[in-house]
């Protein structure tokens, strides 16, 4: 018998997770760090950027997409051919960069949510994908143009626009796993997979899908994007010291370190889960997306389209703000946007404040861009099923406009506390915003 009251919007719960990030290959890996409050940026090694103002980054160092998978999948279900790594070295240069980390990603939280067991009792076409990516394939761009200047038409890939179309990553994921229901990808700048999450957990709700695996992906630690981001004075400057460089709230923080990886969760109706002994993770209890209509690179004065989506998130979930003991801040450490976002989160919680944990991992991660959203979502989640938040490292003279809120941002170590549900945000260019809160099972 289903929980959920008739006409009601079906439940939302994660049961599965992946990630390929600057701080780990995997998803464990990757929280394990950022509760220890370990960096994973340093010098830039793709190219030379001697000559850049910003030459740090967050590079994924180590991951082989074409290394074999721990146990192989078999989504087309048993006695069907074995899927037995991401990529065969035949196909690994048919995909851009940011495909290779999404799809390891992915294929991380697929075999997480323990969906594979199962395959061959599970319609096909009731399982989607939404994987984000903001910028798409731009190393592959410049790669691509300098052969074609070098070497005219013919040198040019016929794999190129394989390569380089955002939407590639969630029809290769699709592919790999005959995922037949909906197949898109989401482009919002920074707030891209806070949107893929989002939309496709309002997919499930409404019925379209009883599964989606979503999140998204970024690339783009190149010499056009280091350096179109450093001329917009957005990216620190602080290369001596890559590892202190990200410094949310801190009052001598100077920008963000562009960094690349993936992030990714199997979401799935909760009954469809509870029916074949799924292990929940968490809950998503609401979502909201709003715009600030103000400027194209800078948020509203106070938040303004801040608080609406948080605000909007917390009423569709059906907590109240005094429910909530965790914000995964957006906090990219620019000079402007911390305190805006602040400044929201504080107007948004009100005397609820006081208990209230806030922290920006970006300063371990850097700036996933696309992959961002998820990033925090990730911090989220896991908050609530470990019972502990991770910190804002670097934080050691707090901007007085920030202190000035009366919020707690986490300074430099985790803290253990029971975390009944977090919210988590993600902004992006454009003024666009999302938000997205989580709980426990029954919280």
């Amino acid at each position: 018998m289903s929980n959920t009251p008739a006409g009601a919007p079906r439940r939302v719960v994660i049961t599965g997770l992946g990630a390929v990030t600057p701080v780990g290959l995997n998803a464990t890996a990757t929280w394990d760090s950022l509760v220890a409050g370990r960096s994973g940026l340093g010098p830039i090694t793709r190219f030379d950027a001697s000559a850049c103002t910003a030459r740090i980054a967050g590079e994924v160092k180590g991951y082989e997409p074409t290394a074999p998978l721990p146990t192989p999948l078999f989504p087309r279900g048993t006695g069907s051919e074995p899927l037995t790594a991401p990529f065969t070295p035949k196909d690994l240069k048919k995909f851009g960069r940011f495909t290779h980390l999404g799809v390891g990603a992915a294929l991380e939280a697929y075999a997480h949510s323990g969906l594979d067991a199962h395959r061959s009792s599970l319609a096909p076409e009731r399982i989607g994908v939404n994987l984000g990516v903001g910028l798409g394939g731009l190393p592959e761009i410049e790669a691509m143009h300098d052969t074609w200047k070098t070497g005219g038409f013919r040198k040019i890939s016929p794999f190129f626009i394989i390569q380089i179309a955002p939407n590639l990553l969630s029809g290769q994921v699709s592919l790999l796993l005959d995922a037949r229901g909906p197949n898109m990808s989401v482009a919002s700048a920074c707030a891209t997979s806070g949107h893929a999450l989002g939309e496709s957990a309002a997919a499930i709700a409404r019925g379209d899908v009883d599964v989606m695996i979503a999140g998204g992906a970024e690339s783009t630690v190149t010499p056009l994007a280091v350096g179109a981001f450093a001329q917009m004075r957005a990216l620190s400057t602080r290369n001596d010291e890559p590892a202190k460089a990200s410094r949310p709230y801190d009052q001598d923080r100077d920008g963000f370190v562009l960094s690349e990886g993936a992030v990714v969760f199997v979401l799935e109706e909760y009954e469809h889960a509870r029916r074949r002994g799924a292990t929940i993770v968490a809950e998503l209890r609401g979502y909201a997306a709003s715009s600030d209509a103000y400027h194209l690179s800078s948020l509203a004065p106070g938040g303004e389209g801040s608080q609406r989506s948080m605000g909007d998130a917390l009423k569709r979930s059906g907590l109240a703000a005094t429910d909530v003991d965790y914000v995964s801040a957006h906090a990219t450490s620019t000079p402007g946007g911390d305190g805006e976002e602040a400044a929201a989160i504080a107007a948004v919680f009100g005397d609820a404040k006081a208990k209230l944990h806030v922290s920006g991992v970006k300063s371990m991660v850097g700036h996933l861009l696309g992959g961002a959203g998820a990033m925090g979502a990730l911090a989220a989640v896991l908050a609530i099923r470990d019972g502990v938040v991770p910190p804002t490292i670097n934080l050691d003279n707090l901007d007085p406009e920030c202190a000035a809120l009366g919020l707690n941002f986490t300074p430099n170590v985790a803290v253990r506390k029971p975390v009944r549900a977090a919210l988590a945000n993600s902004f992006g260019f454009g003024g666009t915003n999302a938000s997205l809160v989580f709980s426990r099972v029954g919280a």
